[in-house]
């Protein structure tokens, strides 16, 4: 196993950690308030210094991110973006970052073997 293999199977656990446990917290958080509620939502992520510099640290990494995850698919000639854009949005960001990384490792290990025959 190389090791582009290995770190490739590093961003899905991670992908998948990052499916996981924001979901578990959304879940609590709708148990917590019976339902859920996204103005609510926002309210609480901004309540304070500390949730706010949070909040605005994930919101612009992200929207970095989104940039270069698009800029490098079409580089790279990569399919199922549609997968990494959507999860951005309905799962969460901690879940489309490493799956993109998983998505790209993936990729290249296929480039890679294409150019060496």
């Amino acid at each position: 196993m190389t090791s582009r293999t290995i770190i490739s199977y590093l961003y899905l656990a991670l992908a998948i950690a990052g499916a996981v446990l924001p979901t578990l917290s959304n879940i609590e958080f709708a148990s917590q308030y019976k339902g859920f509620d996204i103005g609510l939502f926002i309210e609480l992520a901004n309540s304070n210094p500390a949730a706010q510099s949070l909040s605005r640290d994930l919101a612009i990494a992200a929207i970095s991110t989104t940039i270069w995850i698009v800029i490098e698919s079409r580089r790279l000639q990569m399919r199922n973006l549609w997968i990494v854009l959507l999860g951005s949005i309905t799962i969460a960001f901690a879940f489309a970052a490493p799956f993109f990384l998983y998505l790209r490792e993936r990729r290249l290990i296929e480039i890679e073997s294409l150019e060496s025959k």
